[in-house]
């Protein structure tokens, strides 16, 4: 993932809003982890974008470098893998690896969200240990508000670990972080986790109901 190309991301957009089935004038974006911070590239660099929610994701550009065209939007924010710590199971803890996007040149990767038009929801788990998901949540809100945009809708469960899934999906304690290269921990207490993850399912659906313009639909949990 050295590089990603945005208008792979705004080919996607552009089919869905000529498609037959959708309402528009925009879409919506469901984005986790990466996904997470795409969506909110895909959100300040595109149009037809009417919502986004994002699960713990980062509001800086993490992974590889951004392009579109022939530009480079944003660079990798830094990351420094003396930070890993090991757990007593020997899994990998990455929660302190990334640099702050708030210092140094690492503030070339912050993403504009200001530049975004639509409305986000933002679904955190507070005990993610990928990154620090409530920290990049509450920056975006900083930012947008800061440029005079609406305040985003920021949901914070406690106990949730970094993927919030749909409901009933087991729990993910630790798997191969393709990145890292061994085993990382995730965090997240399996109750706890659990209820986050009805809570942020009927949350995604009520706001996307809200803002794309549709009806709420019964039944659904």
């Amino acid at each position: 993932m050295k590089t990603l190309h945005l208008e792979y991301f705004e080919e996607a957009v552009n089919y869905l809003l000529k498609h037959a089935e959708v309402k528009g004038p925009g879409v919506g974006l469901l984005g986790i982890s990466k996904g997470g911070d795409l969506c909110l590239s895909m959100a300040s660099f595109l149009k037809g974008i009417t919502a986004a929610v994002i699960i713990n994701g980062s509001v800086a550009n993490v992974g590889g470098a951004l392009h579109y065209k022939r530009e480079t939007l944003l660079p990798p924010l830094g990351s420094d893998r003396n930070r890993i710590k090991v757990t007593k199971d020997g899994f990998a803890d990455i929660l302190d690896v990334l640099n702050s996007p708030l210092e140094g040149p690492d503030q070339k990767s912050l993403i504009p969200v200001e530049r975004a038009d639509c409305a986000f929801l933002f679904l955190v788990g507070q005990d993610d240990h990928n990154w620090k998901s409530e920290f990049y949540a509450n920056e975006a809100s900083k930012r947008l508000q800061a440029h005079g945009k609406d305040k985003p809708q920021i949901i914070c469960y406690p106990g949730a670990g970094h993927y919030i899934e749909p409901p009933y999906f087991p729990m993910c304690r630790a798997s191969l972080h393709t990145l890292v290269g061994s085993p990382t921990i995730w965090g997240g207490e399996p109750r706890a986790h659990a209820r986050a993850q009805v809570d942020a399912w009927k949350q995604l659906q009520t706001f996307f109901h809200k803002h794309l313009g549709g009806k709420e639909l019964g039944g659904l949990s």
